[in-house]
């Protein structure tokens, strides 16, 4: 039977706690978001073990309060989604098993949720929303994936990253110039005050056909230009912004192919690294002079939370779909293997 009731959205993969309540009928209700940059900055990066203690401790107090802010109560919610992978184990684990013992307390339905769906739905959660068929990039410190949506549920791979993703790349090269924890946000600042064309840096796998990613050779480029400059305010600012051009216009390049490839007339765009201002601008510029229509969601949707979750969930548990009472994460999970939201026929 479709969920009518609100549904309860977990995130938990790894250094943001996130709980949003979603109604099928009246949308997102309510939406919080805890991270863990502060606990995680003095190591220069995420510790698993840390971050899947500060979830512990942080989860249901999280809930309380987005239910409070929803205007309802446990007993109001009719199914539970939660983040099952890809991830941190332990961190995914957290989610999980608050989320199987509420559901399990409650009676009601529970689902688990691909992370990545989630990032790709997110938009979805924005009242001019894209409807499939359509190309989504997937864009974060983790994953740099080109998917064509036939339908809600039904993904096909057409590029993926061959080593570092774009998010990645971004907060290695913040490392590399002694920019602080997280690199990649702290980067994209400090090139707005750059000089665009200061420093010119390759496209990488723009020369040749196909649609895969590879910016561990632009990292490279990256670091023998720091290490050859005067590593002054001014230089670093500059080999940002060439940095960050490269890395935006090598995505755009990319989106257009992948549209061509497929005949899709609309673009997503999804991850942390989708709430670049530059790379926004650039697409958006594209959309207008080449006829197609990008969809982003709002900032604050781009990086981990449970509000894409939550929808994400809900479709699936509007569809019939649950979880059986075991406790199951899946640190990979190949986007390719999940379900169609409706089976065909």
């Amino acid at each position: 039977m479709p969920i009518a009731k609100p549904v309860l959205g977990i995130e938990s993969s790894c250094d943001e706690t996130g709980v949003a309540v979603y109604d099928p009928q009246r949308g997102l209700l309510a939406h919080r978001l805890y991270s863990q940059v502060r606990l995680h900055a003095e190591y220069g990066g995420v510790v698993p073990e840390l971050a899947s203690r500060d979830h512990v401790r942080k989860l249901l107090p999280l809930v309380r309060e987005t239910l409070a802010a929803a205007g309802i109560g446990v007993a109001d919610l009719g199914g539970i989604a939660y983040t099952a992978g890809p991830g941190l184990i332990g961190a995914l684990l957290v989610g999980a098993s608050a989320a199987r013992a509420l559901a399990w307390s409650l009676e009601v339905p529970a689902i688990a949720v691909h992370h990545m769906e989630g990032h790709l739905l997110a938009p979805l959660l924005e009242a001019d929303a894209p409807q499939a068929p359509f190309v989504a990039l997937l864009v974060s410190g983790g994953h740099s994936m080109l998917i064509a949506v036939d339908a809600i549920g039904s993904y096909r791979l057409l590029g993926d990253t061959l080593d570092d993703a774009a998010g990645e790349a971004f907060d290695k090269t913040a490392k590399l110039m002694g920019l602080p924890y997280p690199g990649g946000p702290e980067l994209a600042r400090l090139a707005e005050r750059g000089e665009s064309g200061r420093y010119k840096f390759s496209r990488p796998m723009t020369d040749r056909p196909g649609l895969d990613f590879s910016f561990s050779g632009l990292k490279t480029q990256v670091l023998l230009a720091w290490k050859n400059s005067d590593q002054g305010d001014t230089t670093r600012a500059n080999i940002a912004r060439g940095f960050e051009e490269a890395i935006v216009d090598t995505l755009r390049i990319k989106c257009l192919r992948a549209l061509e490839a497929t005949g899709a007339s609309s673009l997503v765009i999804a991850g942390g690294v989708g709430a670049n201002k530059r790379l926004r601008a650039q697409l958006a510029e594209a959309a207008l002079r080449q006829n197609f229509r990008v969809y982003f969601p709002r900032p604050e949707f781009c990086t981990d939370n449970g509000a894409m979750i939550a929808l994400a969930g809900a479709l699936r548990l509007q569809a019939g779909q649950f979880e059986g009472p075991g406790i199951k994460v899946f640190p990979r999970w190949d986007l390719e293997q999940l379900s169609p939201l409706y089976p065909a026929g």
